[in-house]
């Protein structure tokens, strides 16, 4: 017995010798526990990630005090990407990694031979560029890592500030906190240093972000103010600010600003005027409400109503509200809207986003609805979180969405990266035939930026129940936009399919009979990833033979907008080859397509 725990003493002070990498050393200390050392600091550790691994509890010791605690899915059987521990905060400091694996091993030597421990390492590199063949060209992605909910957009001395919700240790949901971008033009995106970590008080989910003007908060004119839910063992409201434009946030010291017992998330603000108030919108998830709150220096807040009980969609719980005052279209007058994303109870399963329009006196908002009536900002399954740019100019409501639906966006088919943004887009109402209002969404105009070269002009032609098929670009995997113009003439349904060269497809349709615009994306390429990823989705169309429709085509997603923005269309596709072809045909009878033109787009990614 003596001689077998000698040897095995002997092969563990071989394992650690040999898990030896240059400038750093790794203690393997039982089944499930791990200290490395870094003796010679580079900037980045690379640590090892296999999506079906458990994760691992990761405490970053600086000179043997924990400073931060990352959950890290470690790679056991195989290394599926690195993502990039950033070394450089800690320059001249002792800095070691205490590591609790979530794995099943029985013993030390089991554990040692997990491949992670192979493939750590420490680099001055870290390669980000696309390796990814579903990477959008022209959709804000992050560089690497998992991103959903748009948070704290703002605008201030020409710059649009995009944050996110952020996983930097890989690409699936955890290790909430807030990336950030930077656009001159809404199309062209700048990735800036993470603005927001976890701290004592949690992860760091949604929230959003004012330009303090009159300096009402103390903390200096113009200073950028965010507040935040801080998710830990409770939801509770956190603040914080930057006085450099937003590229740094301090936190506030007087943290938590807003409590309840109740579970609440996702604040959003802005300055109403006519009340001489900050306002703030807060998501009562399981309440399925919105609770509106008031302030004047956005510190101290004093709740003045609720909104929700018994309202639209009831299936999900409540998340991400925002509420604006809207033109509506042809008019003078103006409705209030207020947005809430719910999950689930899309109307074709998962995440999605629901509006409701009527008044607000600075503290009560009324619907003019019914309450059993629902009103989808977006027809398609992947459109999520929507929320709008605060401070924007010329009063521009302007809004993006997350690109995913909770049922499968840990699921979707690429790893480097997950998540997309949609297109910005601008809105205000128009009344219906109904007499009631509703939200008009179109692509915001600086998009128009990205044609490039000739567009292909294909005129007005005839199709009937045969295809007529017109070509796609092929530089730049195919992504361009579309503009089509038709008048259905004697046919009821009128079918317009984007197609590649191995038969994969992308369907959608006109039903004019009951007024139904669709998208058929069940043989539209990757689907087997998720079983409710094959899906219809059906939105209301204007009546009448006239038809104008807009589409853009990326890598991984198609947006669809009626012409004059009176519905809207977001679905994931992957297809294995871009589209090259669009066909107009119908059911029966003919159709006349009075206008189709194609625009390649320029990327600079």
């Amino acid at each position: 017995m003596k001689y077998r725990v000698t040897l095995l003493l002997m092969f563990m002070n071989i394992g650690i010798c040999l898990a030896q990498h240059a400038g750093l050393k790794v203690h393997h200390l039982g089944a499930n526990h791990t200290l490395i050392q870094v003796l010679e600091p580079q900037k980045y550790l690379l640590l090892p990630i296999e999506e079906a691994a458990p994760e691992a509890t990761v405490n970053v010791l600086v000179n043997n005090q924990c400073d931060q605690t990352l959950n890290v899915r470690l790679a056991m059987n195989r290394v599926d990407y690195l993502v990039p521990f950033n070394l450089e905060e800690y320059k001249g400091k002792c800095v070691s990694f205490n590591i609790h694996t979530g794995n099943s091993r029985a013993n030390v030597r089991d554990a040692m031979e997990d491949a992670c421990w192979g493939e750590i390492v420490l680099s001055n590199t870290y390669h980000a560029e696309n390796t990814e063949k579903f990477r959008p060209l022209y959709h804000h992605t992050p560089l690497w890592g998992w991103m959903n909910d748009p948070n704290g957009m703002f605008y201030k001395d020409g710059l649009y500030h995009l944050c996110y919700q952020y996983n930097p240790y890989g690409s699936m949901w955890g290790n909430l906190s807030w990336g950030h971008s930077t656009s001159k033009d809404l199309v062209n995106w700048k990735h800036e240093p993470v603005a927001l970590v976890p701290d004592g008080l949690g992860l760091v989910f949604s929230g959003s972000c004012v330009v303090d003007k009159n300096n009402t908060a103390g903390f200096g004119k113009d200073a950028v103010v965010a507040i935040y839910t801080s998710a830990g063992a409770s939801q509770i409201q956190s603040l914080a600010y930057s006085l450099d434009n937003g590229i740094t946030f301090q936190t506030y010291e007087g943290n938590p600003i807003i409590t309840s017992d109740k579970e609440c998330r996702d604040p959003n603000m802005f300055w109403h005027e006519k009340s001489g108030k900050w306002i703030l919108i807060l998501a009562a998830a399981l309440e399925k409400e919105m609770w509106i709150y008031s302030s004047p220096d956005l510190k101290n807040w004093t709740k003045e109503s609720s909104f929700g009980k018994g309202y639209g969609a009831q299936e999900g719980v409540w998340e991400c509200p925002d509420l604006m005052e809207l033109p509506v279209r042809g008019t003078d007058k103006t409705k209030w809207v207020l947005i809430c994303n719910i999950n689930p109870g899309g109307p074709f399963g998962g995440s999605a986003a629901q509006y409701f329009v009527g008044d607000f006196d600075g503290k009560t908002f009324t619907c003019n609805s019914n309450p059993e009536v629902t009103k989808w900002m977006d027809y398609g399954k992947d459109h999520y979180a929507t929320v709008s740019w605060s401070n924007a100019p010329e009063n521009r409501h302007t809004v993006i969405a997350w690109m995913s639906n909770w049922q499968y966006a840990n699921n979707v088919p690429t790893q480097q990266y997950r998540s997309a943004n949609s297109l910005p887009r601008d809105l205000e109402l128009f009344q219906g035939e109904d007499g009631e209002c509703y939200l008009a969404t179109t692509p915001a105009s600086e998009i128009e930026s990205l044609r490039a070269g000739a567009a292909m002009k294909y005129g007005s032609f005839s199709a009937g129940t045969r295809k007529v098929s017109k070509k796609l670009p092929i530089v730049n995997s195919g992504v361009c936009e579309i503009a089509l113009e038709l008048n259905a003439r004697s046919a009821e349904m009128v079918y317009i399919t984007l197609a590649n060269a191995k038969g994969e497809e992308t369907v959608m349709s006109y039903d004019l009979g009951k007024q139904v615009f669709s998208m058929d994306r069940t043989k539209s390429g990757l689907t087997e990833f998720s079983k409710d990823f094959p899906a219809v989705t059906v939105a209301p169309c204007p009546k009448g033979n006239k038809q104008a429709l807009r589409l853009f085509i990326d890598r991984c997603s198609i947006e669809a907008f009626e012409g004059e923005g009176r519905f809207a269309m977001t679905n994931l596709v992957f297809p294995d080859e871009p589209y090259t072809t669009i066909a107009i045909s119908t059911a029966k009878g003919t159709c006349k397509v009075n206008n189709l033109i194609v625009y390649p787009l320029n990327v600079n990614k």
